[in-house]
């Protein structure tokens, strides 16, 4: 499935509009992670923990989007938004992702 922050695809023309489709995942950042990504903090440089959290997170976000798209007969997502959150004191990690589900000529 073809998934795009544009409105457009290039060279294709959207059959039909099918509706807005989203996904979300909040996903638990362990004491260890913290602490360690605490100490990076401190001495600079990047948290491959949360990295990874993060990565995760938008990998189901995105699934969950694209299943949707599916269920309403869509071969695409276009205009799609990622949006990062943390919530609580940062213990918890949000990704939310919502587009709009489309038919496109194959």
């Amino acid at each position: 499935m073809l998934i795009t922050t544009t409105n457009t695809v290039e060279g294709k023309k959207v059959i039909k509009y099918l509706g807005l489709v989203s996904g979300e995942a909040i996903l638990g950042a362990n004491i260890i992670k913290d602490f360690l990504a605490g100490i990076r903090d401190i001495v600079g440089g990047r948290s491959a923990a949360y990295e990874s959290e993060l990565r995760q997170a938008k990998d189901i976000a995105i699934a969950e989007m694209i299943e949707q798209a599916k269920t309403l007969g869509g071969n695409a997502v276009i205009g799609v938004d990622l949006d990062f959150e943390t919530i609580g004191q940062g213990s918890m990690l949000m990704v939310s992702a919502c587009g709009t589900a489309v038919y496109i000529e194959e």
